[in-house]
């Protein structure tokens, strides 16, 4: 554990915002990874100043293990901390900074069982995925896993370490995210009969979206183990005009729907823009230059994974007696790998997302204590063959 919790200490030290670099923190991970015997290889952004990094232990071949997790994490700004939030504080068994939960705990796990890991014994590889702006839409894992589907690496099982309070998590949904432009006819509000308001024009296309969510609950896919067991259509952001007296003729908002896994999303985007357009339509005659364009903003896909798939199972026989099965309320990389590799992919790390994204975010040392315990089982299964 004092190994775990000091590499926690050294990972929160780095405050990896979506916003900045986060190459001091993979250069100090790459260092220690390649000393203790891994394969290390970058993935960096476009810009040179982010970058993922894959690596592995052991030979290099079909099957063993893969172990998923990112590095950035989501501001402090705004926020009451009690305690610095990029500096480790412990208290009656808690673990305080930002990234404790939302994940550096799972990935001061990965690195404390490193660095003791006896890599001659392995007789399949231990992969290791790290990646940055996951926070901003899983970003800086795709092009590290387009690299990983053309080389043909294909483990027989992926374990991302979002927190699931080391539960057995076999799903979440996935999501699509919209910018929405309305277009109108501006004027003085003296006239506005004369004009037509962008917000209005937005707001009749938002009642669209409400009866579309009315129709999915009532007869869209559902799946248990959600708290809402269906897909969702929520708009988040409107805003338009410059003063009361003009008739604004431009109106935005941002929209996101949350898909089950068995939902087509290709389908559903077509629903929304075609709802657009019937927003749009009364006004045409009248005003040509009236639009609603919907364009995408970001995505991922959902994530379903079989309980009783052989993987799955041998990864259950790792956990403790009586831990329970959990779908996610949020998004995670783990359905793009699914989709990318085919390979059965598991949701299941330290900490509680209750306490992620939040002021004084924790993790609770017990809570490392047991990921340590699952990463011993899951390599002596995985990649050395023992039962």
């Amino acid at each position: 554990m004092t190994a775990t919790e000091d590499w926690l200490a050294r990972l929160i030290a780095y405050p990896t915002l979506s916003a900045d670099t986060n190459l001091p923190l993979i250069a100090e991970i790459e260092t220690e990874l390649n000393g203790a015997g891994g394969v290390c290889e970058r993935f960096p952004d476009a810009t040179g100043q982010k970058a993922a990094l894959l690596v592995r232990f052991g030979p290099d071949r079909p099957g063993g293990l893969m172990l998923s997790g990112h590095v950035d994490v989501v501001p402090v700004a705004g926020q009451d901390w009690t305690v610095p939030p990029f500096e480790m504080t412990r208290r009656d068994g808690r673990l305080y900074g930002r990234g404790t939960a939302d994940m550096k705990g799972f990935i001061a796990c990965i690195m404390a069982f490193a660095e003791r890991l006896d890599v001659p014994s392995l007789t399949a590889p231990l992969w290791i995925a790290i990646s940055y702006d996951e926070e901003i839409g899983c970003v800086g894992v795709r092009p590290m896993l387009d690299d990983i589907a053309d080389r043909g690496i294909r483990p027989d099982l992926i374990v991302v370490g979002e927190p699931t309070s080391m539960q057995l998590g076999l799903g979440h949904k996935g999501k699509m995210a919209f910018r929405v432009t309305a277009t109108g006819v501006p004027r003085h509000s003296a006239e506005a009969p004369l004009a037509l308001n962008a917000l209005h024009l937005a707001t009749d296309f938002i009642l669209g979206l409400r009866r579309l969510q009315d129709e999915i609950e009532a007869r869209g896919p559902r799946e248990a183990g959600y708290s809402v067991p269906y897909a969702t259509v929520h708009v988040g952001k409107l805003v338009g005009g410059t003063a009361v007296n003009l008739v604004p003729d431009r109106a935005e908002l941002l929209m996101e729907c949350r898909m089950m896994a068995a939902d087509d999303p290709l389908a559903l985007g077509e629903r929304i823009r075609r709802i657009a357009a019937s927003a749009v339509a009364p006004y045409q005659d009248r005003f040509p230059e009236a639009a609603i364009d919907v364009e995408d903003s970001g995505s991922y896909p959902g994530l379903a994974t079989e309980v009783d798939d052989p993987a799955v199972q041998a990864f259950a026989d790792c956990l403790p007696e009586g831990t329970t099965e959990c779908r996610l309320s949020f998004g995670t990389e783990g359905g793009l790998f699914a989709q990318a590799l085919d390979v059965p992919v598991v949701i299941c790390g330290p900490g509680s997302m209750q306490q992620g994204h939040r002021p004084d975010e924790f993790i609770e040392q017990s809570q490392l204590r047991a990921c340590d315990s699952l990463l011993l089982g899951l390599v002596d299964r995985f990649c050395r063959g023992l039962s």
